[in-house]
């Protein structure tokens, strides 16, 4: 490949995304920002505006408030993967039953959770900073909830590696969880306390607004080329231009539509609904809580408080999809899915029907390491979240940030000693690999 192709990329296909996201849909219409049209300039251009570039556009501007920033948005800011997210912001290791979170040192464990804390104070100085309610940014914890006698088992193991790393905890049992819950089919919890409970399209939107006026957004600007020239690199937009210095690559599993990590990130979709409103007094417990699943693929579920009544959040379904896209269809089949989990877990809401349903995308790597680093002279990737994106997302726009400037933390340490993703088999073994591994987890996380 000669040098003047291999330092032209171009995008083989952009973002998009599969049903209304209910975030999105419950808040008033947003006032967009503009497109980029002419020729423009900067320091670092940003590629997109979910919880990694906005976080990288933050960090760079407080490190150096002179440096000029643009963020490049595909669509429009909260509507991409980032406002599909289900809304945690967690500070320790998401699955909590891992088959090799035992044997896990607790140095790397520790790592791991500065990561996460690490995005959760930044989203807190922008919180403290903007005066968030609680509607977009509440610090209640979470709770890892059981369906079975496996999962009580893999909850009992987990807090005992908690009690090792001198974090909260606090078990439950299925009656303490019915009362938190108002379902009787939990059989057991484990809270946490230091999560995070956001409301995601809200929570992308107000950090676009917290930014500086030395970081320009531009919407409905995808970054279609990146040239290297003399000077720098050149990003073009279907309406526009902008010279810059360096590139920070903030769109996930879309790096690999410009070439980059090709062969190395597995594509997968992630599947949500959410009810119509209805009356609180319809189903105990408390009005608001969030609760992730104790076997890995399990059921994450929400019950959100509004002024209008309450709803509840359904995530389930994984599906494994290398072009990028879903279709409606498979929105439709994952909703079932839910319907059926939803109506085991809350009999009470049986005329209570499903009012959005959406799909969102995420990228990982077989070895769980983020799609991270210098990729080309003056490209940096903050990529591959590898799910328990608001968490691990974040932390890579802030390391990547500092890397852009040539600042070394503690976080920027741990990234810097991350290995490179791993090679996927050839195809059709990474195809077949991939849906037997999402299937197989899918079986074993049974009712959860």
């Amino acid at each position: 490949m000669s040098e003047t192709a291999r330092r032209r990329f171009t995008a083989s296909r952009l973002p998009s995304h599969t049903g209304i996201s209910a975030w999105t849909a419950m808040l008033p219409p947003p006032v967009l920002r503009p497109e980029l049209e002419g020729a423009a300039t900067a320091d670092i251009v940003v590629i997109g505006a979910g919880f990694a570039g906005l976080a990288a556009a933050w960090q760079l501007s407080r490190l150096d408030p002179a440096v000029n920033i643009v963020v490049l948005e595909a669509g429009a800011i909260g509507e991409g993967a980032a406002g599909r997210n289900s809304g945690f912001i967690i500070d320790l290791p998401h699955e909590v039953s891992a088959d090799d979170y035992g044997g896990v040192s607790l140095t790397r464990s520790r790592q791991a959770i500065m990561i996460s804390r690490s995005a959760i104070a930044l989203a807190g100085s922008v919180a403290e900073q903007q005066g968030w309610g609680r509607d977009i940014f509440d610090p209640c914890g979470r709770y890892s909830v059981a369906i079975s006698a496996e999962g009580d088992h893999h909850l009992a193991t987990y807090a005992q590696q908690l009690e090792r790393l001198g974090e909260e905890h606090r078990l439950l049992d299925a009656d303490e969880i019915t009362a938190v819950t108002g379902s009787a089919s939990y059989t057991s919890a484990l809270f946490t306390p230091g999560t995070i409970i956001v409301q995601p399209a809200a929570y992308i939107r107000g950090l676009a607004d917290a930014l500086p006026a030395s970081v320009r957004i531009f919407e409905n600007s995808p970054a279609v080329l990146l040239e290297k020239n003399a000077t720098g690199w050149l990003v073009k937009t279907p309406q526009g231009t902008i010279h810059t210095g360096k590139i920070l690559l903030a769109n996930n599993g879309h790096a690999e539509s410009f070439g980059f990590f090709k062969g190395r990130l597995v594509h997968i979709f992630t599947y949500a609904s959410m009810t119509q409103a209805f009356d609180p007094a319809l189903l105990v417990g408390e009005r608001k809580w969030a609760a992730t699943p104790a076997l890995p693929m399990g059921t994450t579920v929400r019950r959100v408080a509004g002024t209008d009544g309450d709803r509840i959040l359904v995530r389930s379904r994984y599906t494994y999809n290398a072009g990028q896209t879903v279709s409606a269809a498979s929105v439709q089949r994952a909703g079932a899915l839910h319907d059926c989990k939803f109506k085991a877990r809350f009999p009470a809401l049986g005329n209570v029907g499903m009012e959005y349903r959406w799909a969102g995308a995420m990228a990982v790597t077989t070895n769980a390491v983020p799609a991270f680093g210098e990729i080309e002279d003056g490209i940096i990737a903050a990529c591959g979240c590898n799910g328990v994106g608001a968490s691990k997302a974040t932390a890579s726009g802030i390391a990547a940030a500092e890397l852009a400037l040539g600042i070394r933390s503690e976080l920027s340490d741990i990234y810097a000693g991350f290995d490179k993703p791993r090679p996927l088999p050839p195809q059709p073994f990474a195809t077949l690999g991939a849906k037997l591994t999402l299937a197989y987890r899918e079986w074993r996380a049974g009712p959860e």
